[in-house]
């Protein structure tokens, strides 16, 4: 999942995560593993543990954990360019749409394992079956493509989720370098704090570039389940004292618009599409219950408690702030102690969080490249690739140092994909030969249109802000408190 999707915590569901590739026979092993697998179980378990399975609490508890990701942090901006009424509709609707679509998701993927006797298939594999049962000989054909493209989209989502850390890192510690000099012991009393300036955030983004490169050269994914678990337990604490903090002195909301300018809510689809990407981990969590035909129930439990959650933290944030809120509701904090920990535990918790991510695109990628060299050529191969990809993601993060923009594009161009215009057609061409309800036609068409307005629009306008004069990255970004 995965400002993320994830204490995955940050997005601390990374190990179900994991979970979502679907292409090289390497990568499609690990999705055959429990979801607590990160948390330190063993990779092959005995028949006798397979066979037990988790229960409906554990499998509830991995999804909310799966969806709480980095993205809520940006959700009171997103809030901002939606309205404080339109916002939490919104978000509502998108949350059960979302839903919707993950159990059409699960529906296809258990109608293809009956059909076909397979005890689990993933995301991409269920595409691929999907389009083999349309009724068009062309889309049988040329089904791999199905595969194909998710894989493309799941790389896509996941170094999208690496670069919206780097800037989420280097804006966070930006703000508590800057303001060290100033910082207090006292939460409470009104001071405006003018920092002291420093570099340039794309110059922290550099600063980090090291730390990073020796993360995602640990191959290892026992090694992981460590960062796995301290990344859960910081955002964890950090999320708690946040929540606390936003509840507290909440202004006269009447001067905050109802619905805001419909030229901003594009961005507000693309962050809310970002928070709710979590559509892959759900075929590995329905295939590890231990009665998986409660699954439907949990997982329309799971995700109107994640959904109440956004809706929450988001609005809540906006109403604390007002106009002043910014891309992520960290560098709102008061210029205290206790809050600059609290950014520095999300740093810390996002900063391990990132090679877990990383580990998603790595093992599509580097078992493709690796198997068509020597052996002697495979490790060098193998680490350059790791070396170009984390500076790849470097790079895009400084050519679009905005927080709230990298969010929204990430989840207008991929997760809508993924979580929106995917699944209903994957519906269609799975039941179509066996005979649809006019109706489901009309409302899956409907979400998959939804989608692609969502995808063009949000994308072109994070791209056209991108593009324009930068006046108002300052305020994204801002640096300055009040305490």
């Amino acid at each position: 999942m995965p400002v993320t999707k994830s204490a995955q915590g940050a997005q601390g569901a990374v190990d179900l995560k994991l979970d979502r590739r679907s292409s090289p026979e390497s990568a499609k092993r690990l999705q055959n593993k429990d979801p607590s697998f990160l948390n330190g179980s063993p990779s092959e378990l005995p028949d006798s543990q397979k066979t037990k399975g988790i229960t409906e609490f554990q499998t509830l508890i991995h999804l909310v954990k799966g969806n709480l990701g980095t993205g809520i942090l940006g959700l009171p901006l997103a809030m901002r360019n939606a309205g404080i009424l339109m916002g939490p509709l919104s978000l509502l609707a998108i949350g059960f749409i979302s839903t919707h679509c993950m159990y059409i998701l699960v529906r296809c993927a258990q109608r293809f394992c009956h059909r076909l006797n397979k005890p689990f298939l993933d995301y991409g594999d269920t595409v691929m079956y999907g389009l083999k049962a349309s009724p068009s000989a062309w889309l049988q054909n040329h089904a791999h493509w199905g595969r194909h493209m998710v894989i493309f989209f799941l790389i896509v989502t996941q170094l999208g989720f690496c670069c919206v850390y780097i800037v989420f890192l280097a804006d966070n510690l930006k703000q508590v370098v800057e303001a060290v000099n100033s910082t207090t012991n006292n939460c409470h009393y009104n001071e405006t704090v003018v920092p002291t300036p420093t570099m340039d955030s794309r110059l922290y983004m550099l600063t980090f570039l090291p730390f990073l490169v020796l993360l995602v050269f640990v191959r290892n994914l026992r090694v992981l389940t460590i960062f796995s678990m301290l990344a859960n337990i910081s955002m964890l604490v950090s999320l708690i004292i946040l929540t606390q903090y936003i509840v507290q002195g909440i202004p006269d909301p009447r001067g905050l618009p109802l619905v805001a300018s419909w030229n901003t809510y594009p961005l507000f689809f693309g962050t809310a599409m970002f928070s709710f990407e979590s559509i892959g981990m759900v075929l590995p969590l329905e295939n590890k219950m231990k009665d998986a035909r409660h699954f439907p129930a949990i997982l329309y439990l799971g995700m109107s408690i994640i959904t109440a959650m956004y809706i929450g933290i988001g609005a809540l944030g906006y109403l604390r702030f007002g106009n002043d809120i910014k891309a992520s509701i960290t560098l709102n904090l008061p210029n205290c102690w206790l809050y600059q920990w609290v950014k520095l535990l999300y740093v810390f918790g996002i900063l391990c969080t990132y090679s877990l991510q990383f580990y998603v695109p790595a093992e599509i990628i580097i078992p493709f490249a690796v198997s068509r060299v020597s052996k002697h050529w495979a490790l060098p191969l193998d680490l350059s690739i790791r070396l170009a990809l984390v500076c790849l993601t470097c790079i895009l993060a400084i050519l679009i140092p905005r927080l709230d923009l990298v969010l929204s594009l990430v989840g207008s161009m991929s997760s809508s994909a993924l979580a929106l215009i995917i699944p209903p057609l994957l519906e269609i061409t799975t039941y179509y030969s066996e005979g649809m309800s006019p109706l489901t036609i009309i409302k899956d068409a409907l979400i998959s249109i939804l989608g692609f307005v969502g995808l063009v629009v949000g994308t072109y306008q994070a791209l056209d802000d991108l593009i324009q004069p930068t006046d108002h990255l300052t305020f994204s970004n801002s640096t300055v408190f009040f305490q």
